[in-house]
């Protein structure tokens, strides 16, 4: 939940009697045209009102009517290398930005970049996504919703993300395969099918499919926009 700040408050209140100050003034000076009433008038009425304004700005902030607290949320993509577990992720991580939720993003690629380097073996992808859960489950504990998108190929390793997290959504992307490999621009699953690369989930090593995922989405059926419309109307109701 988004609070207003006492500084804020401050500025917020002399801003709008600057305003409303020069307003009184020009129509105590139209009706009488003297100046000396219209600054007086002015001056006090700002006084006045810039109290009862501070005072029922603080109030009203003390008072969650029509308000809607956004619960963290550790969000998790799941799918096959090219479903479109990043381009939602990132779509979804830029939504809620602009709906002031406080979020951060967990990417793939990026983390395996930052963390100590992990093979590809069934223990070594388990490691490296209980690790992320781990990170991910702080950051929820602090108030922070987590956008997490890794192929995170095994169910037992997202289990225990989940058991980690208070509220954790398993976003399954369930896009074809054949439709991955259209979209594969660096030719992975091309090297993979020859035999150039190894332990490929989907080729070589399986992709273990969610069995009750909060939310599946199939990239070769939605626009990126549509998606995420989908998603945000999902996590409002969990």
């Amino acid at each position: 939940m988004i609070k207003e700040s006492r500084s804020r408050s401050i500025v917020k209140a002399l801003s709008w009697r600057i305003l409303a100050t020069l307003t009184t003034g020009a129509l105590v000076y139209a009706f009488t045209g003297r100046l000396d009433w219209a600054a007086y008038v002015g001056g006090l009425e700002a006084i006045i009102k810039l109290l009862f304004f501070y005072a029922h700005e603080r109030a009203w902030n003390r008072i969650n009517f029509g308000r809607k607290e956004y619960k963290p949320k550790v969000v998790w993509f799941t799918g096959l290398s090219g479903s479109g577990k990043s381009t939602l992720a990132e779509a979804l991580y830029k939504r809620m930005k602009e709906e002031n939720i406080k979020v951060e993003q967990l990417d793939g690629d990026i983390i395996r970049n930052i963390f100590p380097k992990t093979g590809f073996s069934k223990e070594e992808r388990n490691r490296h996504v209980r690790r992320v859960g781990f990170l991910a489950s702080k950051l929820e504990e602090n108030g922070v919703t987590v956008i997490a998108s890794f192929i995170s190929p095994y169910r037992e390793s997202r289990e225990f993300v989940r058991s980690q997290c208070a509220k954790f959504v398993e976003v399954y992307v369930s896009t074809p395969i054949e439709v991955c490999e259209q979209r594969d621009v660096k030719g992975l699953y091309k090297k993979a099918r020859k035999g150039e690369i190894t332990q490929f989930t989907g080729i070589d090593d399986p992709y273990e499919e969610p069995l009750n995922p909060e939310i599946e989405i199939d990239t070769s059926k939605y626009t990126v926009s549509d998606s995420v419309d989908m998603i945000m109307k999902k996590l409002t109701k969990l």
